[in-house]
């Protein structure tokens, strides 16, 4: 009886075991760089930094396929080196003798991939999931949003046209006021030269009376 139990709990572990295999259908390939990546601060791998691997890809399946729990017995590792490089699959919480597909944990992979670089302190050509493509960083964001770019350049145009108009409608009343104050100035000239013209000719037309009775004396 107790044969028997003990039989059944360890035939799914066995299987997961012949699954987790290099190259297998549904198996992936890690390697890891971290004295190139961290020099004289790398860390060293051991137990602990598995564990963290097996509970931080748990998360990323949990991201990824949504009202599964995936757990760390889920994520199996083997096949693991001293270089730092291991393969590993990953059971479906609902049945641990099935694997899940191979796409669908590079997909996990790919959407939290931040997370699990951040996680060991290492980026994409570091922290290597071989045949998963490394993310691809978004566009630049400006500080400043496209549409306020375009709507301070037509104010500044609209404004430059206001200042241009104002600056011309000024100019324009000097010229117009200086023209007036030059006719005035003609006008006011002109008549000062009649004026002077007509008391010449007043002048010319007077009787000296005077010089008339000195001659008229002097005749006699």
């Amino acid at each position: 009886m107790w044969e028997r139990i003990v039989l059944l709990l360890c035939l799914p572990s066995a299987v997961v075991a012949q699954l987790c295999a290099p190259n297998a259908p549904n198996a992936n390939k890690v390697r890891l760089s971290i004295k190139t990546a961290l020099g004289s601060q790398a860390y060293d791998w051991n137990d602990d930094e598995m564990f963290l691997f097996q509970a931080t890809l748990a998360f990323a399946m949990r991201n990824h396929i949504q009202g599964q729990e995936f757990n760390v017995s889920n994520v199996i590792v083997c096949n693991e080196t001293q270089r730092v490089s291991f393969w590993f699959v990953v059971t479906s919480p609902l049945d641990p003798t099935r694997l899940i597909g191979k796409r669908d944990v590079e997909q996990a992979v790919r959407k939290s991939r931040h997370r699990l670089n951040s996680a060991f302190l290492l980026s994409d050509a570091t922290l290597e999931f071989v045949g998963v493509p490394p993310t691809l960083e978004g566009p630049a964001q400006p500080d400043t949003p496209p549409w306020l770019i375009v709507f301070g350049v037509v104010i500044g145009l609209v404004s430059a046209g206001i200042v241009a108009l104002l600056a011309s409608s000024v100019a324009e009343r000097r010229r117009k006021k200086n023209k007036v104050t030059e006719e005035e100035d003609e006008e006011e000239e002109a008549d000062a030269r009649g004026k002077t013209l007509e008391n010449g000719s007043a002048t010319e037309g007077v009787y000296n009376v005077t010089f008339s009775d000195e001659e008229r004396f002097t005749q006699m």
